[in-house]
């Protein structure tokens, strides 16, 4: 299957309790890299979260942002330092008992000691039962995104598919062309070795069958069909990765180079006019499909 490695999703999910928030961008990557960024109250679902980014995600660098926004006003929480008050009772009793003060304590001067009470805001959700709420509810959010990613995926996918289905079929043509233009030029080569034995013979004492095993010596180093044929069976492989469910980035990739160094040989063996120039072509639209399969899953 041919799937994009780029990709981009973001959702809201909004409830009495809270507002929450998932974006997902993901980017080509040689492998599987997850950059999960998330508030602490959900560290309980990030193993979840990147559970489920490895079941949708094969490889490429992928960024997750979770962003909770609760929706009710924070409360108040005031805690009576104990063990300071005890002893500052005590303090005051010793000073009663010498008649250094008088009266009994205030809150007033309770307020004015911060050794005394502590004044905090309460976090919204801060009970259990609300945290698990909007965990869960960030979890399924995470998962729907993710859904949402791979349709998106899936699009650029097939015009991923189009373009490189086109290109793998011209440069498949190049290369018949190629192994046609070499049989020409290896029939030409004969003729001229042919011809040259010819005008030589009559000064020369020549082994005939000698100069004909070297003729076809000539023609065998410039014989490309092997090469020819296995670049025939790397094209039809790379119908069968493309129509396989599986992600094929990989294996393309390495199919490619293949397909390169066979083209290479070719180059560096076959012998005629045209020869070069297709596959100079050929190479070209090689390295183009190369560049687009780095988009590859």
């Amino acid at each position: 299957m041919i799937k994009s490695m780029t990709g981009f999703t973001s959702l809201t999910r909004e409830d009495e309790r809270a507002t929450i928030a998932v974006t997902i961008r993901t980017v080509n990557h040689r492998y599987l890299d997850l950059q999960l960024r998330s508030p602490q109250s959900l560290a309980a679902i990030e193993a979840g979260v990147r559970a489920l980014v490895g079941r949708h995600v094969a490889r490429g660098r992928v960024e997750v942002s979770i962003s909770v926004q609760l929706r009710f006003s924070p409360g108040i929480d005031v805690e009576l330092n104990e063990e300071f008050a005890r002893a500052l009772e005590a303090a005051l009793d010793q000073a009663r008992a010498r008649g250094l003060v008088s009266g009994a304590l205030t809150p007033g001067d309770l307020l004015r000691m911060p050794q005394a009470i502590t004044v905090r805001d309460r976090q919204p959700g801060d009970d259990e039962e609300t945290q698990a709420a909007i965990a869960k509810q960030a979890l399924e959010a995470a998962g729907q995104a993710l859904v949402d990613l791979d349709s998106m995926r899936l699009r650029e996918g097939e015009h991923l598919r189009t373009d490189l289905d086109s290109r793998r079929i011209f440069v498949a043509d190049l290369v018949e062309r190629i192994a046609a233009a070499a049989d020409e030029g290896r029939a030409a080569m004969e003729q001229r070795v042919a011809g040259r034995v010819r005008e030589l013979r009559v000064d020369l004492q020549a082994d005939e069958t000698a100069v004909a095993q070297e003729i076809v010596r000539m023609a065998a180093r410039s014989d490309i069909s092997e090469e020819v044929e296995r670049f025939r069976a790397h094209v039809s492989h790379w119908g069968r990765l493309a129509d396989s469910a599986e992600p094929c980035g990989r294996k393309l990739d390495f199919l490619l180079q293949e397909m390169n160094r066979e083209v290479n040989t070719m180059g560096s063996k076959a012998d005629g006019l045209r020869v070069s120039e297709l596959i100079i072509a050929a190479k070209a639209e090689l390295e183009k499909m190369r560049e687009q399969v780095q988009n590859v899953e």
